[in-house]
């Protein structure tokens, strides 16, 4: 079953949907690994990860196809990609969509802030107009080639115009075509429950450890009737932090014998990036076969 196709299935089954973001294809295989069905290559994560710069807009398109192409070889899970504002006008938004679909991402968010956007949960945001956004949203579907290829709106003006242009803006996009709403950074359950009740789409809940919105449980946004969850930065959180710690130890103690129960055994790294089918193409290929000394495998 094409990716695209398991992604679409997900976010309209009854049951809610969990997508936590990857920053790179290492983490990716631990989201898979972890049992979740969904991966989210986003720009806060690779604009941290790749160039250890925040979410202003910094990211290329260039870039993030790069990441999204390299997550979407590493695992067997659909793929969702972020595509901010589509890296510019509609004509921009129209290369973005091809570009994404062509990585093999399984489905693009797009958004109604102005170019360059940022983090939804950082202050100073601007949005476009709805006419504009509507624009993009028709060239994003007027893109893609595989129907099952998942378009979701992302609305941004709730912070600067308030929850009912919020919703107002997520119903003209649902009316134009866009597959699911995504409205970010509403501050309260309450809010939350209007957008999933009164946006006539499927609805895709963010939510960012420290951001602006309530860490709601998955039971009950499942019972709130939300289509999808994600996690974006959390992976990103959790590495960073384990790294420092690690750190901090060499630092402090000049070895880190101390710490290894805290760190993922290097074998279990190797498994965890497939070793063992490298190893049997190896002897597939010959590989270290032909008259050269090495060491045993």
């Amino acid at each position: 079953m094409p990716m695209t196709t398991r992604y679409r299935q997900l976010i309209t089954r009854p049951q809610i949907a969990v997508m936590v973001g990857a920053y790179d294809a290492l983490s990716a295989h631990l989201i898979e690994q972890a049992g979740f069905d969904l991966a989210f290559v986003h720009d806060f994560g690779v604009s941290a990860g790749m160039l250890g710069m925040p979410d202003m807009g910094l990211v290329t398109l260039t870039e993030m196809t790069s990441a999204i192409a390299n997550v979407v070889k590493a695992v067997d899970i659909p793929v969702v990609a972020d595509g901010g504002c589509g890296f510019g006008n509609a004509l921009n938004t129209f290369r973005t969509v091809r570009e994404y679909e062509a990585a093999g991402a399984a489905g693009i968010n797009l958004e109604d802030q102005v170019y360059p956007k940022r983090c939804g949960h950082l202050a100073g945001k601007q949005v476009v107009e709805p006419g504009e956004m509507l624009d993009k949203l028709q060239a994003a579907i007027d893109a893609r080639r595989d129907p099952d290829f998942v378009i979701t709106a992302r609305v941004d003006s709730l912070a600067i115009h308030g929850l009912d242009d919020a919703i107002r803006r997520a119903n003209l996009y649902a009316r134009a075509g866009a597959d699911m709403i995504f409205v970010e950074a509403p501050t309260s359950v309450e809010e939350v429950g209007r957008i999933i009740n009164e946006v006539e789409a499927p609805s895709w809940v963010n939510l960012v450890e420290g951001g602006k919105t309530p860490l709601i449980p998955i039971p009950e946004l499942q019972d709130m009737g939300a289509a999808l969850v994600d996690y974006g930065p959390l992976v990103l959180f959790a590495a960073s932090a384990a790294i420092r710690r690690a750190l901090a130890v060499l630092k402090r103690d000049g070895t880190t014998e101390g710490h290894l129960s805290e760190l993922m055994a290097f074998s279990e790294l190797n498994q965890l990036n497939g070793i063992d089918r490298y190893r049997a193409m190896e002897a597939r290929y010959g590989v270290n076969a032909a008259k050269r000394e090495t060491e045993p495998a």
